[in-house]
């Protein structure tokens, strides 16, 4: 017998057997066996329909090797085994799960994701430690009243499933703090939300909701609240008085106007695009002293108030495709404005040219008076914008070379921002070096490189360069000196690989290379570039993202539709960029 067993033991194919008398395949006995000593087995991705059942009672059953190690002194000590803590199931083709999940009590992580579970065993009340339960892509139709009793779960992941309401004792999860209901069949929300005190994230986008109940407010700790694409008409002014709120979701509804906001101090990002909003008015705004992005594409605004230099923190505006016609003046006093975008609004005091320059080109243009003059090489330089506005324009010349009156007419002014667009220029102009500029829009002219001289000409106080629509298939490494620079356009190139220099410029916050043949990214050097919000990858061929890209927290804005990798998937691409990192770290290996 003793033989038998060693033969037995001795068969690389003997863990993937299946026993006499035991339900579905079995699990290699090497993964058996380090779960015992860890308390973590990941069964993922193993086609599983059934859990075998040595998995259930893993730790109840004698392990085989107990029978061949009687040695005190062997490395292999099976009876000082560890309790499963953390199970993962995910992306298998489980119909069900046995109601014997309750012989795992020591349960903290129980992941089934991906699978197509109709339901989940009442057992699982009895798992009282468990703080992490995924169920997510699954076809769920409804969620056991047990489930409530989990008074440890803190991250409870339901998101695309069939979902068409849950237990009115969903209150009880009191140390619930993310919740995703999003991608299911809700029509209502049980008021005993109110007692999710506890709640930080709430996703409920892409159901079927009316309402809101009133008592949401009540979740003093919510940070973040996602009811995009809902059936949303109306807000309850209950929600205004969310003061740890900090990012609303309340994109593709059916809003017609929006709620006032007095005491939500901390709210940082709102999102109302694709709505039937007709009015922007100052009440809407002079309470979030803290908003860095407002999104309201897609609406109906007919206008911008004055008020809007209320937001002294706005660093995105997104008004696309709404019936504006001219911008207040005012919008140039926001001081940490970097992306504004106006496409699609009947605009008649912005030139339509302009609406693809640098956010802070864009401002010093709205509302401004021309003012030329003509010097002796017949070209037409706005004087007012160079004296009161420090913006030295020479655009659409085809000029392969920038004549030197131009800079003569700056004189002893201070320039701090240059656009020669839509010429010819195949090299930076000499003269740059002279100026403090903070932005130099080139877009749309013949660069097919930058060279060290290039470099050399560029002022290490730049904020903003603007290469966009050119033939460039690298950077320079010398660009590392440029220690302010904040944005870079590289939009409309030829690179195929993402410019390395890029991660040693520490303070860039927005880097935008759509329409390039960039093939891939390193996360971990993305990750140092530590006040990058912007990252536009849109249009290139990256054939997969790498999932630490997720713990690039920092990142309010991903963009990657339109590359050939095939997941994330477009669903969650469309959910927006917290949704897509949240997807990527939840597949980072363990």
């Amino acid at each position: 017998m003793a033989a038998a067993r060693r033969g037995k033991a001795g068969d690389p194919r003997a863990g993937f057997r299946r026993d006499a008398g035991e339900p579905g395949p079995a699990v290699p006995q090497g993964l058996i066996r380090a779960a015992r000593k860890n308390g973590q087995l990941n069964l993922a991705g193993r086609d599983l329909s059934e859990v075998p059942a040595n998995v259930w009672r893993i730790n109840l059953d004698i392990p085989e090797e107990a029978h061949q190690n009687l040695s005190f002194g062997a490395a292999d000590r099976w009876w000082e085994q560890t309790d499963l803590t953390k199970l993962i199931l995910a992306s298998n083709k489980l119909q069900c799960l046995s109601e014997d999940v309750r012989l795992l009590p020591a349960l903290t992580v129980l992941d089934v994701h991906d699978n197509q579970l109709t339901s989940i065993p009442s057992a699982i009340g009895f798992l009282e430690n468990l703080q992490k339960l995924s169920v997510s892509h699954n076809k769920l139709k409804n969620i056991p009243e047990e489930l409530t009793q989990l008074k440890h779960l803190k991250s409870l992941l339901l998101q695309h499933n069939e979902l068409s309401h849950l237990p009115d004792g969903f209150g009880q999860l009191i140390s619930l703090e993310e919740l995703d209901l999003s991608n299911n069949q809700l029509a209502t929300i049980p008021s005993s939300f109110a007692s999710l005190t506890s709640l930080v994230r709430l996703n409920l986008a892409h159901n079927q909701l009316k309402n809101l109940p009133a008592e949401i407010s009540a979740m003093k700790s919510l940070k973040q609240l996602d009811c995009t694409k809902n059936q949303l008409e109306t807000i309850p002014s209950e929600l205004a008085s969310m003061a740890s709120l900090e990012q609303l979701y309340l994109r593709k509804n059916k809003l017609q106007y929006l709620p006032e906001f007095p005491s939500c101090k901390l709210l940082k990002e709102l999102h109302v695009g694709e709505n039937q909003i007709e009015v922007l008015s100052a009440e809407h705004l002079k309470h979030l002293n803290s908003l860095c992005v407002l999104e309201l594409r897609d609406n109906k605004l007919k206008s911008l108030p004055d008020e809007i230099t209320l937001l002294q923190g706005l660093e995105r505006l997104d008004l696309t495709n709404n019936d504006i016609s001219s911008l207040p003046c005012a919008l140039g006093n926001l001081p940490q404005l970097k992306l504004l975008a106006l496409e699609g609004n009947p605009l008649r005091t912005i030139r339509r040219d302009m609406l693809q320059v640098s956010t802070l080109s864009l401002i010093y243009q709205a509302g401004s008076p021309v003012t030329a003059m003509t010097l002796p090489s017949e070209s037409r330089i706005n004087i007012h914008a160079i004296t009161a506005l420090k913006v030295l324009e020479y655009s659409e010349k085809r000029a392969a070379v920038i004549p030197d009156e131009i800079f003569n007419a700056v004189g002893s002014n201070s320039v701090t921002t240059v656009n020669f667009s839509k010429n010819q220029l195949n090299e930076i102009p000499k003269r740059y070096s002279y100026f403090l500029v903070d932005v130099i829009p080139h877009p749309n002219n013949s660069f097919l490189s930058l060279s060290l001289s290039n470099v050399l000409k560029l002022n290490a106080a730049f904020l903003c360069l603007q290469f966009r629509n050119n033939f460039l298939t690298s950077l320079p490494e010398e660009m590392e000196a440029l220690i302010r620079l904040q944005i870079i356009n590289l939009c409309f190139n030829r690179f195929k690989i993402f410019p390395n220099v890029l991660y040693r410029i520490p303070t860039l916050e927005t880097i935008l290379l759509s329409n390039n043949q960039v093939g891939s990214i390193d996360p971990l050097q993305i990750r140092k570039i530590d006040k990058l919000g912007t990252l536009d990858l849109q249009n290139n061929d990256l054939l997969q993202v790498p999932p630490e890209l997720g713990n690039c927290v920092n990142l309010r804005t991903l963009l990657l539709e339109g590359n050939p990798f095939r997941t994330p998937r477009a669903a969650i691409l469309a959910k927006g960029t917290a949704a897509v990192l949240e997807y990527l770290r939840s597949r980072i290996p363990t």
